[in-house]
């Protein structure tokens, strides 16, 4: 059972900060502990498997970096070496009419069905009206449809001409300079490579040295599965193409350039072949563009070529050690801001995939769960930076034509949990690149609420893509989520209530509103309860048993939908107040909240799905939308609604008994939510699930196949075991499970513009540091006493454990 804790309040006088020297003392790991690291290379001559659906091993095995718009794997390999590319925009497909403007004469009869209880009969009329029209997403498969995917650059292959054996192998990717080595003796010569991707510079960097003069030698080639041409020009290896447009046309173009600077020895270029003989040290340079500009409806308009030549031109006028200085510069400016340290002293080092396959068996490796952790933000730094395109469901890293599920931005659950750590964890800015996205989703989502609902403002279903698609799926069963817009438009409020950044508020208001208005027109009033409720509507990809025997997922009110635009009202009728933009439709807004379907509890004792107590078709599903407000949302708390966490935990464990938490990202959701309900060690099962189920060899996260969100999530869930600040409080080690009884933690941030360390021992809080970015009060909770905190901007505050229990 869950009790509610009683505080008790401390009231400090602060006229001044601590001293910097009274700061948090703590172990700062040894960097090597931040490496992924490895004694055998991926193996560059296997083939991919042309099945979209089928992982490739060894590619799960390559070393992943990223810039932001440019983002590579590296396997290591030693005769034959393979970097696979990607570039952020790399989508096939166009723009498309994909509205139905027969959906909306169906819409009342659907409703009417649904309050009559004829499920059966709704369900069906649903599928043939509110369906998209076209291809649609072509059912995860849109790579030949106008709705497209995300897919390979291709892969630069460099031959050394070699077979030779090879000891002394090693290679790593270090998170503390994001830089992959490489390096092994072979024919009595040590080698080794450093490979980097440049933001400042916009450029991928491979540096190959050894320790006896005119050693290095290789050709280097590009191609990929489909769509390019190689050639030589202008002491350049070029690589072009146009892909895909989904209707029989050319759509989006691209360009790679690659060049040689070398010391001593020659290079050349004949054909489509660079060739490298006898030097002493080469640096490889590679640019990549596209012609893509996230800008409704035409989506074109970057000058690819000459931004290549010239991210090229400039790379090679600068030394090596200018490039990798701006590059760790760059980079670590973000890298540094936390640190976490859980690891034992005695712990035992051993390779990463060796790691992985270790925890299987034991579930107990503090120094792997650091690793995952700092690597989430890692992948995040390396896939979405301003002025890019948000990081999709693979991040930024497909070797595919075909990604799993076009590699698109789900929206409901994935694209959202893929941002859920960015402000906890100190990377606000890499959150930016979704608002953008949100941005430019609200005009071509606005035809989509015209069209398919006659509504004013705008709405998205559960995907969209870089080409504006806001239209339902091909099946309503789960693509009628029109819940998507309220769901990702809760990041603008999060995004504010860690910054207060007013400019920022001000920017997405017009967005914010305009899809409440959305949502004002969408409710109807339950003719049985008078309360508002959305529908026809889905909880996410679930399905329930209806009264009449039939499998349905369509109905009126699930609990999803009610929570979500909750949120949206909430957010809203906030966002007026802070930018005193309150006028008589905010009112309407406040009311509408008021009336809104509320949470129910079933006579099990759990948090209900539907508006009935429907049984479940699939009671261990993957999804647990219905406890959007337990997390990520704060409408279910210990602080207010303490007799619905103890239903959402009762929801919780029902799933996982029977089989839930499957997927790679559900894991990772489950210790967020039993982080939120201050259960530690439930929290830390569902990590484990995450590290021995759905965990490569290079730490990427497994749906499966192959999904983003798993790591994105598990560093979210990490962050939130150790500090929550969702109910108006900065609560320190809400969630901190047995095993971690000894640590430290720094630089992780709380609502309210506060950046929060800790040390902890023998389970106990030892001391915990305040810095405020923003003029705020806060209060600091640690188990059931408060102290109240009146903070200076820019000044920071060291409290100890003694100072709570006065």
């Amino acid at each position: 059972m869950i009790k509610l804790l009683v505080s008790a309040i401390l009231l400090l006088t602060i006229g001044s900060c601590k001293n910097v020297t009274d700061k948090i003392s703590s172990k700062q790991p040894e960097q090597e502990s931040l490496k992924l690291w490895y004694s055998q290379p991926a193996d560059a001559n296997v083939k991919d498997n042309p099945n979209a659906w089928k992982d490739d091993p060894e590619w799960l095995k390559a070393l992943p970096l990223g810039n932001g718009s440019l983002g590579v794997m590296v396997f290591g390999d030693v005769n034959h070496e393979r970097i696979q590319l990607n570039e952020e925009s790399m989508w096939s497909g166009s723009p498309d009419e994909n509205n139905n403007p027969e959906a909306f004469a169906a819409q009342a009869k659907i409703r009417q069905l649904l309050f009559e209880g004829k499920f059966k009969e709704a369900t069906e009329l649903t599928n043939k009206t509110q369906i998209c029209i076209g291809k649609g997403t072509g059912h995860g498969n849109g790579s030949k449809v106008p709705f497209g995917s995300f897919q390979t650059l291709g892969d630069l292959w460099i031959d050394y001409g070699k077979h030779t054996s090879y000891e002394n192998y090693y290679r790593e990717l270090d998170l503390v300079d994001a830089i992959v080595r490489v390096s092994y003796l072979q024919d009595g010569v040590n080698f080794k490579r450093e490979v980097f991707t440049s933001n400042p510079d916009q450029i991928l960097v491979v540096r190959f040295t050894a320790d006896k003069p005119g050693q290095i030698s290789f050709s280097c080639t590009m191609n990929r599965p489909e769509r390019y041409n190689t050639y030589t020009e202008d002491m350049q290896l070029i690589m072009t193409g146009t892909l895909s447009d989904g209707k029989g046309g050319g759509g989006l173009n691209y360009m790679a350039r690659l060049k040689a600077v070398n010391k001593n020895g020659t290079s050349k270029y004949q054909d489509s072949i660079l060739i490298v003989e006898n030097a002493d040290e080469v640096t490889l340079f590679l640019s990549a563009s596209t012609d893509y500009v996230l800008d409704y409806p035409d989506y074109k308009g970057r000058d690819y070529k000459m931004l290549t030549k010239q991210y090229l031109d400039k790379a090679i006028a600068k030394s090596y050690d200018e490039l990798i200085d701006a590059h760790m510069k760059d980079y670590q400016q973000y890298f540094e801001r936390v640190m976490l340290d859980i690891t034992p002293n005695d712990i035992t080092d051993m390779p990463t995939d060796e790691r992985v396959i270790d925890f299987k068996k034991s579930k107990s490796d503090p120094h792997l769960t650091e690793l995952m952790f700092q690597y989430g933000r890692y992948l995040l730094i390396a896939s979405s930076r301003p002025g890019t395109l948000p990081a999709n469901l693979q991040g930024i890293w497909s070797n595919k034509i075909q990604t799993p599920w076009n590699g698109d931005y789900h929206t409901d659950v994935n694209v959202e949990m893929n941002y859920w750590h960015s402000e906890v964890s100190n990377l606000s800015e890499m959150h930016l690149p979704l608002f953008d996205l949100i941005e430019s989703i609200a005009e071509p989502g606005a035809k989509t609420a015209e069209i398919q609902y006659h509504l004013d403002g705008w709405v998205v279903h559960p995907v969209t893509n870089v080409w504006g698609y806001t239209s339902p799926g091909e099946k309503a069963s789960w693509g009628l989520h029109s819940g998507g817009g309220a769901w990702i438009c809760s990041h603008i409020g999060e995004h504010y209530a860690f910054t207060g950044d007013r400019k920022f508020l001000r920017r997405m208001y017009p967005v914010l509103e305009s899809s409440v208005r959305f949502y004002m027109g969408w409710l109807v009033e339950n003719p049985e309860t008078g309360k508002l409720v959305s529908g026809p509507a889905v909880s996410p990809e679930n399905t329930f048993v209806a009264p009449d025997g039939s499998h349905s997922q369509i109905s009126m009110g699930p609990a999803h939908d009610q929570q979500v635009i909750w949120q949206l009202f909430e957010d809203y009728i906030m966002a007026s107040k802070e930018l005193d933009m309150e006028n008589e439709f905010t009112q309407l807004v406040v009311a509408a909240q008021d009336r809104l379907a509320e949470n129910q509890i079933g006579s099990d004792g759990r948090l209900m799905e539907w508006a009935e107590e429907f049984p479940e078709a699939e009671p261990g599903h993957r999804h647990i939308s219905h406890l959007f407000a337990l997390h990520p949302g704060s409408q279910i708390n210990m602080n207010t609604t303490p007799d619905l966490m103890r239903a959402a935990r009762k929801s919780l464990d029902y799933r996982i008994a029977n089989g839930g938490g499957h997927t790679g990202w559900s894991a990772a959701w489950l210790i967020s939510q039993y982080a939120r309900l201050h259960l530690g060690d439930k929290a830390k099962e569902s990590l484990n699930t995450v590290l021995a189920k759905s965990t490569s060899p290079n730490l990427f996260g497994q749906h499966p196949p192959f999904q983003m969100d798993a790591n994105f999530g598990a560093t979210a869930g990490i962050a939130e075991m150790l500090l929550q600040s969702h109910q108006g409080e900065i609560h320190l080690l809400p969630a901190l499970p047995a095993d971690w009884n000894e640590g430290s933690v720094k630089g992780l941030c709380a609502r309210g513009g506060f950046e929060i360390s800790m040390k902890w021992e023998a389970g106990e809080l030892v001391s915990a540091s305040v810095y405020s970015k923003n003029r705020n009060t806060a209060k600091l909770r640690y188990r059931d006493k408060i102290i109240s905190l009146e903070a200076k901007k820019g000044k920071e505050f060291t409290f100890y454990l003694e100072d709570f229990e006065r």
